[in-house]
């Protein structure tokens, strides 16, 4: 009987380490503004990147601001648009766009409150770019085909589908009493942008040069600073013990990145692709050159942007990242996305941070180091 109970307890020990749900303890969390949706639109880029601002802001004068992302968004289908139209056609043209994009369009054209401008014609609709993309490329698709007959006015009759759909643009406002422009706003903040750096970490391009890599919603050329894998994960690590938030861009079609449970993870076993999204199991062990053959292989892709806010660990000690995410509060675990290290090894593209928050090493080996 001894035997048997004693069987039975080694059974259950066994089967209890193995079959864990996970249990997040808080490491580190970093102040953000409250989970927002991108509802119907492909605009996670500015939805991570605003958010990511939002947190620099507190960071920087401890207000919480909540700031327009489709301020940003209205002006980077300008830029895309005529982007398009002067590469013939030739050119990526849709939604989807990166972290740097947001930078550039703030630089010239500041920044504003969500109470400014909502990019929705009805303050209570949800954001619904089905048509208005669909609208826009097909009008330029259009405009290419006309050649040097195009019309001299597309410009302005592509603008007036964005007004249509979006709202004009706005030069001036009204912000808790003051008066602002959008470059006014922007000073407000405290933000300075040419402190915002991209990291990554590709095998293809040498290590610790800028490039710009060559994934399809880089349509503005933006470059990226290349440092190896296990730097990539030491400098976001960095960044979240200094009190500093990152965006990052990420590969989100796995199997194994739950939007119903708030899990991302890599399994060591395909067994384990079901089981993982709620039970703790082991994870495989990410490599650079791993990483580099998923990506030529486009098993991995940049497919959505969020914002890394914090760290946390599960009841064996694994680390995972807390990550912003902009599919509302409903989805995860309200709103957030536990990430492992192994998944950020492997399907992270890139993360954009305060060169402050990087660690001295790469800032010196990349040039950004202060002299």
């Amino acid at each position: 009987m001894k035997k048997l109970l004693l069987s039975l307890s080694i059974f259950a020990l066994s089967y209890t380490s193995f079959s864990q749900k996970y249990e997040f303890q808080t490491l580190k969390d970093i102040s953000c503004t409250p989970i927002k949706s991108q509802d119907n639109t492909g605009t996670c880029w500015s939805f991570s990147s605003t958010s990511f601002f939002e947190a620099e802001i507190i960071r920087l004068t401890g207000n919480y601001i909540d700031l327009s992302e489709m301020y940003n968004v209205r002006h980077t289908y300008s830029k895309k648009g005529i982007n398009y139209v002067m590469r013939q056609g030739k050119a990526q043209f849709g939604e989807g766009g990166l972290n740097h994009d947001v930078v550039y369009s703030a630089k010239q054209f500041g920044l504003v409150p969500e109470t400014a401008y909502s990019g929705k014609l009805i303050a209570t609709d949800k954001h619904n770019h089905t048509k208005l993309a669909t609208d826009l490329e097909t009008f330029l698709k259009q405009v290419v085909a006309d050649g040097t007959k195009m019309s001299p006015t597309w410009k302005a009759d592509y603008e007036a589908i964005l007004d249509a759909s979006m709202g004009k643009n706005i030069t001036n406002f009204t912000y808790e009493g003051q008066q602002y422009t959008p470059k006014s706003f922007l000073e407000m903040t405290k933000l300075n942008l040419d402190n915002y750096v991209t990291i990554t970490s590709f095998s293809h391009e040498p290590f610790y040069s800028k490039f710009i890599l060559n994934i399809p919603d880089n349509f503005a050329n933006g470059a990226f600073y290349n440092v190896p894998l296990n730097e990539f994960i030491i400098n976001i690590d960095s960044a979240l013990d200094k009190g500093y938030t990152l965006a990052l861009d990420a590969d989100v079609s796995e199997k194994t990145f739950s939007g119903v449970t708030g899990v991302a993870v890599i399994p060591e076993n395909e067994a384990d692709e079901t089981a993982i999204i709620t039970e703790i199991k082991p994870e495989k062990a990410i490599t650079q050159e791993y990483r580099q053959q998923e990506f030529e292989k486009l098993a991995t892709t940049d497919d959505h942007l969020m914002h890394i806010v914090g760290k946390a660990k599960d009841q064996k000690g694994n680390i995972y990242y807390k990550v912003k995410n902009s599919w509302g509060t409903k989805s995860g675990k309200d709103g957030f996305v536990y990430m492992s290290v192994a998944y950020m090894k492997l399907k992270a593209i890139s993360v954009m941070v305060h060169r402050d928050a990087l660690n001295k090493k790469t800032l010196d080996a990349v040039g950004l180091l202060y002299k």
